[in-house]
């Protein structure tokens, strides 16, 4: 889920930019398929088409889950893949939206290659992303080969990552998205899985891009808003997965001056909205942040690495380069090393 325009609100002074050290011995509960579809959206030819084996079955994310999980252990993050579960019956609409950018930016992507338009054809190429089940399933396999611990959430990643950083079971949870905040992770870190040097859209420059922790505490703080519930009620002004256009005619800095003047979207459905036909019952879109389905049955637990597991899945069923694996395993058995030299309770500190 994305409430993007809630970040435009959200004051740099307090998005705290970090470097890996100062994430040491952390652990943060990913949302895995945000993760997954940052490594598809970055990991390609210069054409836009994804890594793929000889059978034509897609690779990309397993190379960016591979290395990329590789340097944050490298750096003492241990992190939690969480995936979604089956969507709730409220994001059906906004499922079959995505669906259809999908399919036009396949369409357009398709077109601009037949045209010999490289550079153009892979922007397209980064907007018709998908997951199928065999590239979770993969993906799940390779992290519990990798000894890292895969939650299967109820229906959303996020709110559960959010559920196990509200049970201290995780410092914080790490997506690119601010749902985190709204299903009330106590701190939210952005930009882990993407984190290095990043192309500026339709520019030939370059910036670092760093990890960013927000706390829920001081985003409410900087808003002057009294809680979680009238963060919410101000997401779904803007927008949320389950009211994608929010109100017509109202912007980040409107939505923001009618919570804080009327406190609740009961009191503005009642006075300046009461005439505005919602999409969905704003009142159910609040209950559903605030009570989503959760997998209260998950564990965490942290292995050594199944090496020759790894190799058969990457090597010989993907046609990984042998090499390259090894050389990532060597890295990886040094770096689940480290974890046992770590004390649990520097885990959350």
């Amino acid at each position: 889920m994305g409430v993007t325009e809630l970040g435009k609100l959200i004051p740099d002074s307090i998005r705290k930019t970090v470097d890996f050290a100062q994430l040491s011995n952390k652990i943060i509960a990913l949302d895995a398929y945000n993760a997954l579809y940052q490594f598809l959206a970055s990991i390609r030819q210069p054409d836009g088409t994804l890594l793929m084996d000889s059978r034509g079955r897609v690779t990309s994310h397993l190379s960016g889950l591979l290395y990329r999980t590789i340097n944050l252990l490298e750096n003492r993050i241990w992190p939690i893949y969480v995936f979604d579960g089956k969507p709730p019956e409220e994001k059906t609409l906004e499922i079959v939206r995505r669906r259809r950018v999908r399919e036009e930016a396949m369409d357009k992507w398709a077109k601009l290659l037949e045209e010999g338009k490289k550079e153009e054809a892979r922007k397209y190429a980064q907007r018709a992303l998908f997951l199928t089940d065999d590239m979770v399933n993969d993906a799940k396999k390779l992290l519990s080969l990798m000894g890292l611990p895969v939650v299967q959430a109820a229906a959303d990643g996020e709110a559960q990552a959010a559920l196990i950083a509200k049970e201290n079971k995780a410092w914080a949870a790490g997506s690119q998205d601010y749902d985190s905040l709204l299903f009330g992770a106590p701190r939210l870190v952005r930009n882990l899985t993407i984190t290095g040097r990043r192309k500026l859209p339709n520019k030939d420059e370059y910036i670092e891009v760093k990890p960013e922790i927000l706390e829920l505490n001081d985003v409410l703080k900087a808003l002057k808003l009294r809680d979680r519930t009238q963060l919410i009620d101000l997401a779904i002004l803007l927008g949320t997965d389950l009211n994608p256009d929010g109100i017509p005619g109202i912007g980040p800095q409107k939505a923001l001056k009618l919570i804080q003047e009327f406190g609740s979207l009961e009191k503005l459905i009642q006075g300046p909205l009461k005439n505005v036909q919602f999409s969905m019952d704003p009142l159910k879109i609040r209950d559903y942040f605030l009570n989503p389905p959760y997998n209260p049955n998950y564990t965490i637990e942290f292995r050594q690495p199944n090496e020759k597991g790894i190799i058969e899945l990457l090597v010989y069923e993907h046609d990984f380069n042998e090499d390259r694996v090894k050389n990532a395993l060597e890295r990886l058995r040094k770096a689940m090393s480290r974890r046992r030299e770590s004390t649990l309770d520097s885990f959350f500190g």
